[in-house]
């Protein structure tokens, strides 16, 4: 109890900062995204996964401006976001759908031809590079573009899956289902091989498959620490009594296993608690039970 008040009292300088730093990503990977769409995936008639996919489908089909679209589906969406994923995924939810509709619009006006000329497929590894950096680096800040994005979030929430093989699940049915719209089976095989550069790209900006992790925390505020862990970033943690050996004194080690996605915010956490503590991160390959995946038999 006493730790938990020392938690209350202290200034939780970790929430209250505004991470610019996270929003600058998120900036940066939608305007890699509206680039690689915009200039290179949609003039060949390329279409991709996502919300993003089927607002390209209703533009082919109707001439009706993929933003519109993107932005109306997106406002349902983000309603089911702030029941199931919170009001803080929320916020970087809304700041992405908001930011990528203006940027599709101003790429809308200022691109009328394609940027890579007579090779459709060509500009569409081009784009899905561009499009998979972009979703890559937006993630990696923990933010989305909404749409589909929010679907894969919610499965990673309780699947430890690495987002680019979610992208994978639910962008099939999407890019399949353009064979109604130009019955041609190239534009599906262009479509799939812009699908796999982008999941590829996804997958190396956040380093690759998301392992989960295990820390282990050095400091004399353990107690603090570990309130704060259990309370603030809702995760269980262990822990143990050791000794330090140069200097023969009792300490207490906290062990956290978590997925490597809290890692930023666990840091960001014990740094605002205790600057001099020492932290020791390694991935594991897998991590079963409650809050993780089922135990394999």
């Amino acid at each position: 109890m006493n730790a938990l008040k020392k938690l209350e009292a202290m200034p939780k300088r970790y929430l209250k900062e505004f991470y610019w730093k996270d929003y600058v990503t998120i900036l940066f990977g939608l305007a890699f995204y509206a680039l690689g769409l915009i200039g290179f995936i949609k003039p060949v008639g390329i279409v991709t996964g996502g919300l993003t996919g089927i607002a390209l489908l209703v533009e082919y089909a109707t001439e009706i401006p993929l933003q519109y679209t993107y932005f109306f589906t997106n406002c349902a969406l983000l309603l089911v976001a702030l029941k199931l994923l919170g009001f803080k995924f929320m916020v970087k939810t809304i700041f992405g759908v908001i930011v990528l509709t203006f940027l599709l619009t101003l790429c809308q006006e200022y691109i009328k031809e394609p940027i890579v000329k007579n090779e459709p497929l060509l500009s569409g590894v081009i784009g899905g590079m561009l499009c998979g950096t972009g979703i890559g680096l937006v993630f990696s800040a923990n933010g989305s573009t909404g749409g589909t994005d929010i679907i894969v979030a919610l499965i990673n929430k309780y699947k430890n899956i690495a987002f680019g093989r979610g992208m994978l699940l639910c962008d099939f049915i999407i890019i399949c289902s353009s064979y109604f719209l130009f019955y041609d089976y190239q534009k599906i095989v262009y479509a799939l091989i812009v699908m796999g550069v982008m999941t590829y790209c996804i997958d190396i900006v956040i380093n690759g498959f998301r392992q989960s992790i295990q820390i282990l925390i050095f400091s004399e505020k353990y107690d603090i620490i570990a309130d704060a862990i259990n309370h603030e970033l809702r995760r269980g943690c262990t822990v143990l009594d050791a000794t330090g050996w140069y200097t023969k004194k009792p300490s207490k080690v906290i062990i956290v296993l978590a997925k490597r996605s809290e890692a930023i915010e666990m840091f960001r956490l014990i740094k605002s608690i205790d600057e001099r503590a020492f932290i020791s991160q390694s991935t594991v390959r897998g991590v079963y039970g409650e809050g993780f995946d089922k135990i394999k038999a």
